[in-house]
């Protein structure tokens, strides 16, 4: 198989090796903070759609021949506020106080281009409900998990401790893992880049 992952996240290659699925990955070479500044009237999931596909694409320009997988996961709350990773342990502690007690969307996107061009592309949403979070748990949270959580949005790495923050998730495992896997598994199938 010819498949090319546009990133270089730990969970969105351990998902696709444990699949079974054969793939490279390489770094995309997106400045995503310039990105999102000049998208920011976007939607959450049009956003996490844009910079998956400003991945793909980048990676597919100079990679003609291959399929490109770019990937974009981003959260938001309830009143649409959108929470990037953080920049350190402090801002993880903010982070994690602000989703105490609520419900965040969990947007994860992956677009696949082709010589330059989008040629498939699917969002999907998970819906995380966080429990109430004393400021006790939050320090010995990120006693435990920072640093290793600063390049995670949401502060968390659900198949680790980070599944404590949680009283109940709607949607996909995979989807929270940062990739709606089960998506992009079916198309490669079509494509015949997998057996059925």
């Amino acid at each position: 198989m010819s498949l090319i992952l546009a990133s270089q996240s730990a969970s969105r290659r351990a998902m696709l090796t444990a699949a079974g699925v054969p793939f490279e990955a390489t770094f995309a070479g997106v400045d995503e903070d310039a990105a999102k500044a000049a998208l920011r009237d976007l939607s959450p999931r049009d956003l996490a759609d844009a910079l998956a596909e400003l991945k793909a694409l980048k990676v597919s320009a100079r990679m003609p021949g291959y399929l490109v997988l770019g990937s974009d996961s981003l959260v938001a709350l309830e009143d649409g506020t959108i929470l990037d990773k953080p920049v350190d342990r402090a801002d993880a502690a903010a982070h994690l106080r602000l989703m105490s007690g609520k419900r965040h969307d969990l947007w994860s996107a992956a677009v696949i281009a082709e010589n330059g061009q989008a040629i498939w592309r699917h969002v999907e949403r998970a819906k995380m409900h966080v429990r109430p979070l004393s400021e006790a748990f939050i320090e010995t949270y990120l006693d435990a998990e920072w640093p290793a959580i600063a390049g995670c949005v949401g502060c968390y790495r659900i198949e680790g401790p980070g599944a404590q923050l949680f009283a109940k998730i709607e949607g996909s495992q995979f989807t929270v893992l940062g990739m709606p896997l089960l998506n992009v598994l079916d198309f490669l199938r079509v494509r015949g880049e997998l057996p059925a």
